[in-house]
């Protein structure tokens, strides 16, 4: 990073995080799951897979929940690390793109821990709605199953990134809906691996569908 930038990150990262707790200090969240799937997301050792544009609500949602989140080493992947230890949670820097490697083996050492990870599995720079293969790979190395969420938002702006990120507006509702689990077998070859990435893909492509259609039920 240049000089300048390392002089704003904390301007930045403090002005970050006091806008997510603002604008979703007032969210009414529902919940729901499919059979055999969680009510929220406290269980550990877990690895929760979603799409990049509900990072700001995901934040909020899920904080302090002893979650370590895959980050990317960019300049724009340091400035939500420092956003997102504001609310408890754990960086392991690296993604599909630079660190990938690094970034599985610290994303396995958070489970052997007893924690959870999380994906947004699209990231970091999309493109939007396609699943990489990370959370799969991690499965297949841990034994630890893989669950699938999204955050729906009655009312919110969309930014015009490549993510689509949602920023919700006050008072709205939040449809939260996880999938059930799924694991990847330890044996499973390289192109059963693919199998499982797209298997994933439709797995968060149903719960986003799903958690969509909740919001637009009222």
């Amino acid at each position: 990073m240049k000089l300048h930038q390392r002089l704003l990150l904390p301007f930045i990262a403090a002005a970050g995080a006091w806008l997510v707790r603002l604008l979703c200090a007032t969210l009414r969240y529902e919940n729901s799951a499919e059979p055999g799937g969680p009510l929220d997301a406290n269980e550990r050792p877990m690895i929760w897979a979603f799409w990049h544009r509900c990072l700001i609500v995901a934040t909020r949602r899920f904080q302090k929940r002893d979650i370590a989140v895959l980050i990317s080493r960019s300049f724009d992947g340091e400035i939500i690390a420092r956003i997102i230890e504001k609310f408890g949670y754990s960086p392991v820097r690296g993604s599909s793109r630079r660190g990938a490697l690094g970034a599985i083996l610290g994303a396995r050492r958070e489970l052997e821990a007893g924690r959870a990870v999380a994906f947004t599995v699209d990231g970091p720079l999309g493109p939007l709605y396609q699943a990489k293969p990370g959370p799969a790979v991690l499965s297949h190395l841990t034994g630890v199953r893989i669950i699938a969420f999204h955050i729906a938002v009655e009312r919110a702006w969309t930014l015009g990134t490549w993510d689509r990120m949602i920023i919700p507006r006050p008072f709205s509702r939040a449809a939260v809906h996880f999938s059930a689990p799924m694991l990847v077998p330890p044996d499973a070859d390289e192109e059963q691996m693919e199998r499982w990435r797209q298997q994933l893909q439709q797995v968060l492509e149903r719960v986003r569908d799903i958690a969509e259609s909740k919001i637009k039920k009222h």
